[in-house]
């Protein structure tokens, strides 16, 4: 099993960890701050150092209780008990966290003023979508949401991080914002907060207050069937 060290520090950018399986599915160690890619988010990348060298991280996945960290090169010089350094790509870390807490409040304020649930996201590294449950393409819409997002974000708010038991977070309305899926089997999930906006489980890093989003910006908004309006979006600056 990995110890998840981003879980409880979305700003934990240095980590020092032991191997703890090194096979062509890549390398394991017994924690990391790396976040392996899921949830609509892409994997951290960076280095892990052995010796002095700089091995480059170029993706990382979870499977099972394990998390693979997949170099580009050098893996044959690790050994299981090494003890490495792990730094994160941390401009790049940074800029996905600002994206992620965006749709938090996206997700929030459409499901609050229209009752629309999201049923697809991406975050890439320097713009993100969200998939909402809209039969119109109501562009004024859009344009009011991300407004009144801004507004909020140019308040700030905090973002707490805690647990909660999952029979409990299933009796909380409104707290499941995806449309047909449910939170992981797992007893204890991990819950996001932003302050009087949003609350509802998670499980990738964030900013610690909303300012740091900076702004959010419309790209593109696109009719993706029936039911499905696409918002594309960017972090300014």
């Amino acid at each position: 099993m990995t110890k998840l060290l981003y879980m409880d520090d979305s700003y934990l950018k240095e980590f020092e960890a032991n191997v703890i399986e090194v096979s062509d599915k890549g390398v394991v160690l017994d924690q990391t701050a790396f976040y392996p890619e899921g949830g609509g988010l892409p994997s951290d990348t960076g280095y892990l150092i052995v010796n002095n060298e700089r091995l480059r991280v170029v993706h990382v996945r979870k499977e099972g209780g394990k998390v693979y960290h997949v170099l580009e090169s050098g893996a044959e010089k690790l050994r299981v008990g090494m003890k490495v350094k792990g730094i994160i790509d941390w401009e790049r870390r940074y800029r996905i966290m600002r994206l992620h807490t965006a749709a938090h409040i996206l997700s929030a304020l459409f499901y609050s003023e229209v009752g629309a649930k999201i049923t697809g996201n991406a975050i890439r590294e320097n713009r993100a979508h969200i998939d909402f449950s809209l039969e119109k393409t109501d562009r004024e819409l859009f344009q009011r949401m991300v407004d009144k997002a801004n507004q909020l974000i140019q308040e700030g708010r905090r973002v707490k991080i805690y647990y909660m038991e999952r029979e409990k977070v299933l009796q909380i309305p409104g707290m499941i914002k995806l449309a047909g899926r449910l939170p992981p089997n797992i007893p204890i999930l991990r819950i996001v907060e932003i302050e009087g906006i949003d609350t509802q489980p998670d499980g990738g890093p964030h900013v610690a207050d909303i300012k740091e989003i900076g702004k959010i910006e419309i790209l593109k908004i696109e009719n993706k069937g029936r039911g499905r309006r696409r918002l594309h979006y960017k972090v300014v600056p």
